[in-house]
């Protein structure tokens, strides 16, 4: 496993060249001022962050109350991945479309292309951390 400076390193880099990425990409993209679509990406990165806390938690409260444990089959992490990516939306799209002046369903093709992206990014920036980072092969085998 690895230890707690190595996961705040990652969070650290993943947001931030997260933000580096998506705010000139999405600014082109959208044809908007970078510093609008900047402020956009860091207000996301900083609800996703905030909403991964208090929905894992609340999800594995509802998990024990529910079924008694915490243990997540293929299809209930499906779920889990949906209703996280539905209540980051909800919470979203609002700001998106009231900060950038557009419509809700602009809003919406907006974040969804975030959502997009940011699923992209996580794979290949997780795989280089891997790489770049790996874990002790005496923490992985547990010896």
């Amino acid at each position: 496993m690895r230890s707690t400076a190595d996961r705040i390193r990652h969070a650290i880099s993943f947001e931030i060249i997260g933000l580096v990425l998506v705010t000139p990409a999405g600014a082109a993209l959208f044809d908007m001022p970078m510093h609008d679509i900047g402020t956009v990406a860091i207000v996301g990165a900083t609800l996703a962050t905030v909403w991964n806390y208090i929905y894992n938690l609340a999800f594995d409260h509802a998990m024990l109350r529910l079924a008694g444990h915490v243990r997540k089959s293929v299809g209930l992490r499906v779920l889990h991945a949906l209703l996280f990516e539905a209540g980051l939306l909800a919470g979203l799209l609002p700001f998106i479309a009231w900060y950038l002046g557009v419509t809700l369903w602009q809003a919406f093709v907006m974040d969804l292309s975030f959502a997009l992206f940011y699923l992209v990014y996580a794979f290949g920036f997780n795989w280089a951390y891997d790489v770049v980072f790996p874990v002790p092969a005496r923490v992985q085998g547990g010896r």
